[in-house]
């Protein structure tokens, strides 16, 4: 063995020890084979499919697992269908954790536990979130988990919440297999009625496991002790003549799914031969193969009387009958019904229906039967009846010239099932819902007031929700009753109720402790003092309250009231989906407080880093910063306009690489750096962006950065014509426009600007010059304002310059604004800075201290010193 090989089989350890475990449970393995899906996997594959889209993962997975792990179902990269050994699972490791626990993973790749498992190895799975999936006596019979390829946290709620679906997914395997063993008992009970026969038989093809019932045992020879349950004690009692055909009509049955129908010799221990006439039918899994075959038989060695046959196979059935004449009396009942029925037949015989079983009277079992007696059709229902028998049941009952015969299975617990599985199934969907409303785009408080119209009725009669302030003040923000009538005195009692509160109230003390508080109706009556709230209440009449708090990480943020009237119950499901509730509105309302927090710290931050601009005698200079909409309010965008000591105003735009805080602090650096060379130099724009660079390479800078410099300057002549120049450097920014007076748009050059900033200091680097008249209007911006995910820059450009042509005529703050709702409709994609200027129309004096205009030199001056 390598050492690749050796460092494999220790990661692999806890996933050998955890298989070992898991089969060395017998009972627990039999238990997992026998909630092994067959065919219809739709109610696994919807909880598997709402696990991922709570947890908010791409994959997710049920798994059950006996001598092998078969993937039931799932989403992602779950292999659905799949089996494969349990000593490379994931899910064999979470199985095996102590009762009640989860295996959380956050990443993968460096968990000792599972980083050697294949799924990990193979980056399918990157974190995990799993918990074992327990029958009624609490063996672990599989998992379900959910995953992502990449590392994350996962949080209590999210455990607590797969913890909660994985209960569902128990259900629904429960009821799956209760169904098959009532479809498996009908099978029985039709091939025995077929048959006229009076033993069943069960091949499970699987674990080659034979069972006969009682009869058959004893028709083919053996006793219960000496009959070992293979089809091999079957044969041995075959004759010889008739192995071979019979050994072929079986396996033409397995192989085609289809019904087999034989009549054989059976040789018996002391000699004697018996005649044996069989049926049977073998069912298929989801792959259409056969797994099981089923039937009955019965002896018919001079047994032909129709009588006899009859009444064996009526007692063979594992189905209750009866038989009524048309007086309604009953004529026959065998062994199940009168096990069923809870009465014996001798007390049953001769007895009319309606007098032994008097709820029948008035009910769907007399409407259902007179109507077939009276149509000559049978009918099928289902019906409930109450105590002594208190239990539902599937009936069919078909008329006869003598009367009516009614067969009938008790589904109590099927029924039981499918009511658990449907309410847990309206549960996850409320959760589901309510997630997706406190998740959405909606302001927090308009989600609270919405909340109680989710939760009513489903999870109670009526319900408050209370919010506490930034400063620690409850209030009532919203409320819903189920009966609109009872809806406005709800709403005045939210809004007295708090203030007639008392300290001690359960409210209060949900509010300090952060704890769930059950309490009575009348006893919170008794807490208020005579009053209009006290006086509401009592309209309201609530037979008990469940007070939930909305938890936020480290606080109480408020309250999920729940009322219940004197004919509702409170189910420990229901306050138990409703804390889950209060949970997540406690997390999204942490989570708003906390961005809002953020946010207004961010913004307080861009704020500092660009201020406001100066404000020459030659012109208005204007400026502007959006944040992004969707991203943090803090990005690498900057603008800058400021003075040189030459007199020469100058403006910068730029945008370095990124969208984060330390985006916004490298901007900061670069801001500040390109202030200092330009204010100690009084160099020009190519020469300011080439002193940035290399400063940018001496104090090692990690970061790329666009910027577009423009200076504005004046000989003496051009002072005296009215015109102005602007002197530019590009670094891989777009460049500046131009708006003439006459209102045309221009682009002073291409748009092929020089290197960015951060690549290569050593580049040389151009500068343009145009001359601008009286009143132009040049705007500098960013890539955020032009551009768009549905269509390129070229087009983003155009929509500029022709905003611009139509905007022209506006003061230049105006312009800006009625810019930014035009292009990006003031929630832009991406951060939009920036700066214009507008030259005065006409040249205005300068102040008599101000001192001579200082002319800056029309050529680029001597490099500034890197």
């Amino acid at each position: 063995m390598n050492g690749t090989d050796r460092t494999v089989d220790v990661g692999r350890r806890l996933g050998d020890r955890a298989a070992a475990q898991l089969r060395a449970d017998r009972k627990r393995v039999e238990a997992a084979q026998q909630l092994l899906p067959r065919t219809d996997r739709d109610g696994l594959h919807r909880l598997a499919a709402l696990a991922a889209r709570l947890l908010g993962t791409s994959g997710s997975q049920v798994s059950l697992l006996s001598d092998v792990q078969l993937v039931a179902a799932g989403t992602g990269e779950a292999a659905v269908g799949c089996t494969g050994p349990l000593e490379e699972s994931l899910c064999t490791v979470t199985a095996a954790l102590p009762a009640g626990d989860a295996l959380v993973v956050t990443d993968a790749r460096c968990d000792e536990r599972v980083k050697d498992l294949p799924p990990v190895r193979n980056r399918v799975v990157g974190s995990y979130l799993g918990t074992a999936l327990t029958d009624a006596a609490g063996r672990p019979v599989g998992a379900l988990c959910v995953f992502d390829p990449e590392p994350r946290p996962w949080a209590p709620s999210e455990v607590a919440l797969l913890q909660q679906l994985a209960a569902s997914v128990v259900t629904e395997l429960e009821l799956s297999a209760l169904l098959r063993r009532y479809e498996d008992d009908r099978v029985r009970w039709e091939l025995a009625t077929e048959a006229g026969g009076v033993g069943t038989f069960d091949w499970d093809l699987t674990s080659r496991k034979l069972i006969w019932d009682e009869q058959l045992i004893t028709m083919f020879g053996y006793d219960v002790e000496g009959f070992d349950q293979t089809i091999e004690a079957f044969n041995e009692r075959l004759h010889p003549d008739d192995r071979a055909w019979v050994g072929e009509a079986l396996q033409h049955a397995i192989e085609t799914c289809g019904d087999l129908d034989v009549t054989y010799r059976v040789v018996r221990p002391d000699g004697e031969t018996r005649w044996v006439h069989a049926r049977g039918r073998a069912l298929p899994d989801h792959q259409e193969q056969a797994v099981r075959v089923l039937g009955a038989a019965f002896d018919i060695t001079g047994e032909r009387e129709a009588a006899t046959l009859v009444t064996r196979t009526l007692e063979a059935m594992p189905a209750g009958f009866y038989s009524l004449d048309r007086e309604w009396r009953f004529t026959h009942v065998n062994a199940e019904a009168e096990r069923l029925l809870q009465a014996a037949r001798d007390e049953l015989l001769g007895h009319v229906l309606w007098e032994a079983f008097p709820a029948a009277v008035n009910s769907v079992f007399e409407e259902s039967y007179r109507e077939a007696v009276r149509t000559g059709q049978p009918v099928s229902f289902d019906a409930y009846y109450p105590p002594p028998l208190d239990g539902w049941y599937e009936l069919s009952a078909w008329p006869s010239p003598d009367g009516l015969s009614v067969y009938f299975l008790e589904v109590t617990e099927r029924r039981r099932m499918e009511e658990q599985a449907e309410r847990s199934a309206q549960r996850l969907a409320l959760l589901a819902t309510i997630s997706a409303d406190l998740a959405g785009g909606l302001d927090q408080q308009v989600a609270m007031a919405h909340l109680p119209e989710l939760v009513v009725p489903a999870l109670a009669d009526f319900c408050i929700v209370t919010v506490v302030d930034p400063e620690g003040r409850p209030h009532d923000v919203g409320c819903w009753h189920r009966d609109p009538e009872m809806r406005p005195v709800l709403e005045r009692y939210s809004q007295v109720r708090l203030d007639a509160m008392p300290a001690g109230s359960p409210a209060a003390k949900s509010l300090r402790t952060g704890q769930q508080n059950r309490t009575p109706g009348p006893a919170v009556l008794d807490l208020m003092a005579p009053g209009e709230a006290r006086d509401l209440l009592a309209r309201l009449a609530p037979r008990e309250a469940a007070i939930l708090p909305m938890r936020g990480r480290n606080r109480t943020l408020g309250l999920l009231t729940m009322y219940y009237g004197q004919d509702t119950p409170l189910l420990a499901d229901n306050v138990a989906t409703a804390q889950e509730v209060a949970d997540r509105a406690g997390l999204a309302l942490d989570n708003s407080r906390l961005y809002s927090t953020q946010q207004q710290l961010a913004e307080g931050l861009q704020r500092s880093l660009l201020t406001e601009p100066p404000e020459p005698d030659h012109a208005q200079i204007a400026v502007r910063y959006l944040p992004a909409a969707e991203a943090a309010r803090v990005g690498g965008d900057w603008y800058d306009a400021f003075m040189q000591p030459g007199g020469a105003t100058m403006l910068v735009i730029g945008d370095v690489v990124g969208h984060d805080t330390e985006a916004a602090a490298a901007m900061g650096q670069l801001r500040g750096l390109l202030r200092g060379v330009a204010t100690y130099s009084d160099a020009g724009p190519m020469e300011v962006l080439r002193g940035l660079d290399a400063s940018m390479t001496t104090l090692q800078i990690p970061t790329l950065a666009t910027a577009a410099v423009a200076r504005f300057e004046q000989t003496p002549d051009e002072h005296r014509r009215g015109v102005t120049r602007m002197r530019w450097a590009n670094a891989g920014h777009l460049p500046p426009l131009v708006i003439e007076p006459g209102g045309t748009v221009a682009e002073p050059t291409d748009r092929t600007g020089d290197l960015l900033l951060g690549v290569d200091a050593g580049v040389v680097r151009r500068e343009w010059v145009v001359t601008l008249q009286r009143g132009s209007t040049v705007l500098l911006y960013t890539d955020g304002l032009v551009e768009r995910r549905d269509s390129d820059l070229d087009a983003g450009i155009l929509r500029l310059r022709e905003a611009l042509v139509e905007l022209a005529g506006l003061p230049l703050e105006d312009l800006l604004d009625e810019l930014l709702e035009r292009l990006v409709h003031g929630r832009p994609e991406d951060d939009v800075a920036l700066v214009a200027v507008r030259l005065h129309p006409q040249d205005r004096p300068r102040p008599a201290e101000a001192g001579p205009r200082r002319v800056p030199p029309t050529v680029p001056p001597e490099p500034f010193p890197g």
